[in-house]
């Protein structure tokens, strides 16, 4: 007999929601075969309507010519890689669109004109394999990282091959491992053994698209002889190894379960057996030094068999030995502990310290910890500027040296090179200017959403604003995934939004996590109402404090950020002029079931749940676009390659706005990815086209 509840619940998924959260028809299902041809002739259509408009705008060459400067300026700074003590960098420029990977001397880095080698020319090497080749990171053997697994993304896909690479000779190893495309993550165990998951066939990959089974692979052998260690499963996000190493010659080999985008089981592995640790599931992996594994808390934890709790945003460590010899049983040390205003971003380690970077009321603090005995840390807070955005850009594990970067909404960014076992920090380069910011300020508001929490904001303005309601003015932010939006530096929209009068706002949301995990698990599944509240308290705020006005009041969002923008236009459309939708997630009834949306259910909710099933469809921008609706017109932006958040979003929202008859401009270009772009001249036409938009609607 077939259980009553079960089928009421299975009915009531796929019933219409009551008149509040109401389902439409999806007509567009069509669009999600991504690479069908009339899928893509659809594409083109709406390319060319755009074009038409956006590129023959008298305005759109000059500011493409600007931002391409920006983009490929020698000004740069070349951001700095720590490996084995010597620098290397990423660079892309005019002649290396695509980009170069090159080392030198950390003297010579410091000099004004390095000597830099080149060890990876990537335009190169897409010419000769005869495919557009994106930099998809790299992964080194410790110690001495000389043997590397280089990854090459075609197009931008978060898919990619992996090449095995002599970082010492400059050249890819003859007959090395080569792992070849797939969504895959790998561990070096040592010289000759890999552990790897990827798509290994049928049943080997979740929901999401990501590998769940691992194999341990040796060398000189085929890839199909590697021999399976350990399987997670297919309702899983993924499974994923890491190999943590310190200076005193500890190795722990890690595989991390991730049970949906937050939480996970970690195991560790020997290839005797692999054994749980009992770390409570939202955790954070930071590192291992001096024999300590050192993790952060986003969840509170009371260990078993012990009177001590931890709150959620403490850093704590373990004895490598507790967690080899007894990962079911573990014994923290506590590290760092949060306050009600300052909580931890960014953990890194050097050869014998932990560098902790902090947001205390969204201004960044960096402090170095030493290990003291019986488990005990030291604390030395490093001086650093207030209103300027800090983060940890790499450490050299083989000494106490680390690169910071410091860098403001109109403060070029800069570099300081810090010494970890002596607190010193000198600056080593600052890059020049890219616009005019004499005549502008940056404040911080605050804005009382509707609950009463107070949102606080950035404003980047001219200092003689007239408060009259007159200003054009771009609004940001992001509000998902515990990320934090803090001050940064931009060329781009320095150069073409403020110089021209322009005021840039950034607000720290519910979602994110400036102020520690609970300022993002507010807003989690059914509670992530409050989040589009604080958005648009924030657009409010604006309005009433006469900066700007409806008429001159613009949102730009991107990915979880674009369905941000894409809430607030369906729910208060009103308030906005212009709406830049970048590579979005709008149709959330569907989202479990294009590219890797079944790996943020953790963040969303999932329509399999009657509940949240009601309350995203009530949030849906896809769903709740209407036809007597009156919206702004949109700038709805994606990329063809993109197979993490996919184009299906977009695709469907803008068909959806077109058969309502709602006008909007539509713009997809095949590479880029979910990054947007693969190289610097199709960022700078990107930004040409979003701010040649921008200017059309908020400044015309």
């Amino acid at each position: 007999m077939v259980n009553v509840h079960v089928k009421l619940l299975a009915l009531l998924a796929v019933l219409p929601m009551t008149a509040d959260a109401q389902e439409q028809a999806d007509k567009y299902q069509w669009l999600e075969d991504v690479w069908g041809k009339r899928q893509l002739d659809w594409v083109r259509a709406r390319n060319q309507r755009t074009a038409d408009v956006i590129e023959k705008d008298p305005r759109f060459k000059r500011l493409e010519a600007q931002a391409l400067r920006i983009q490929e300026s020698p000004d740069r700074l070349p951001v700095p890689e720590f490996r084995n003590g010597v620098v290397f960098n990423f660079w892309q420029d005019a002649e290396h669109p695509q980009g170069i990977y090159r080392r030198t001397s950390l003297e010579s880095y410091l000099t004004k004109k390095p000597e830099w080698k080149t060890l990876i020319d990537y335009d190169a090497l897409s010419k000769k394999d005869n495919v557009k080749w994106v930099r998809s990171g790299i992964v080194s053997m410790y110690p001495n990282d000389r043997y590397s697994l280089v990854g090459l993304s075609a197009g931008g896909e978060d898919a990619e091959t992996l090449r095995e690479f002599d970082l010492k000779s400059g050249k890819f190893v003859p007959k090395g491992f080569v792992l070849p495309k797939s969504k895959q993550n790998v561990a070096w165990i040592d010289k000759d053994t890999l552990l790897v998951l990827r798509d290994w066939g049928k049943g080997t990959m979740t929901a999401s698209g990501y590998p769940f089974v691992a194999k341990v692979w040796k060398r000189g052998t085929p890839l199909a002889s590697a021999q399976e260690v350990y399987r997670g499963k297919p309702e899983d996000v993924s499974v994923y190894p890491a190999t943590f190493n310190d200076a005193q010659g500890n190795q722990v080999t890690i595989l991390i379960r991730g049970l949906d985008f937050f939480r996970s089981e970690v195991h560790v592995w020997t290839p005797e057996k692999i054994r749980k640790m009992s770390l409570p599931e939202k955790t954070e992996l930071a590192g291992l030094v001096d024999g300590r594994f050192v993790v952060t808390l986003n969840e509170d934890w009371t260990p078993a068999g012990q009177d001590r709790s931890f709150k959620q945003g403490s850093v704590v460590s373990i004895d490598l030995a507790n967690v080899k010899d007894d990962p079911e049983n573990l014994k923290p040390t506590l590290v760092f502990e949060p306050t009600e205003r300052e909580f931890a971003q960014q953990v890194a380690t050097t050869r014998d310290r932990i560098l902790l970077k902090t947001l205390e009321n969204v201004q960044g603090r960096v402090y170095v910890y030493k290990p003291q005995s019986k488990g005990a840390w030291d604390r030395t807070k490093l001086a650093i500027p207030d209103n300027r955005a800090v983060s940890i850009v790499t450490t050299n594990e083989d000494d106490g040296r680390f690169f910071l970067s410091l860098s403001g909404f109109i403060s070029p960014p800069s570099l300081l090179l810090g010494d970890a076992s002596t607190g010193a920090l000198k600056v080593a380069k600052t890059r020049k200017p890219l616009f005019k910011a004499s005549d502008l300020l940056v404040e911080q508001l605050e804005a009382t959403s509707t609950d009463g929490t107070k949102i606080p904001y950035f404003v980047v303005r001219r200092k003689d604003l007239k408060y009259d309601g007159s200003n054009p003015t771009l609004l940001t932010a992001y509000g998902g995934f515990q990320s934090s939006s803090t001050p940064y530096y931009s060329g781009t929209v320095g150069k073409l939004w403020l110089e021209r009068g322009g005021v840039y706002v950034l607000a720290n949301i519910r979602g994110g996590g400036e102020f520690g995990p609970a300022w993002h698990q507010a807003g989690l599944k059914t509670k992530r109402q409050v989040i589009y509240d604080d958005f648009i308290a924030v657009s409010k705020d604006l309005i009433a404090r006469k900066i700007t006005s409806p008429r001159r009041l613009g949102i730009e969002g991107g990915s979880n950020g674009g369905l941000l923008v894409g809430v607030a236009m369906t729910q208060r459309p009103d308030l906005f002029n212009a709406v830049v939708i970048d590579v979005p997630l709008l149709d959330m009834l569907r989202y479990e079931k294009i590219a890797a949306g079944a790996s943020w259910v953790g963040e969303y909710g999932s329509v399999s749940v009657p509940e949240e099933r009601r309350f995203l469809a009530r949030i849906s921008p896809y769903n709740q676009l209407k036809p007597a609706g009156k919206y702004p017109e949109p700038l709805i932006f994606t990329t063809t390659k993109d197979d993490r958040v996919g184009p299906v979003h977009a695709r469907k929202f803008a068909a959806r706005m077109e058969e309502f008859k709602k006008p909007f401009f539509y713009y997809e270009i095949i590479e880029g990815g979910h990054g947007g772009s693969a190289d610097l001249k199709q960022a700078a036409r990107n930004s040409a086209v979003t701010f040649t938009y921008l200017i059309r609607k908020l400044m015309d």
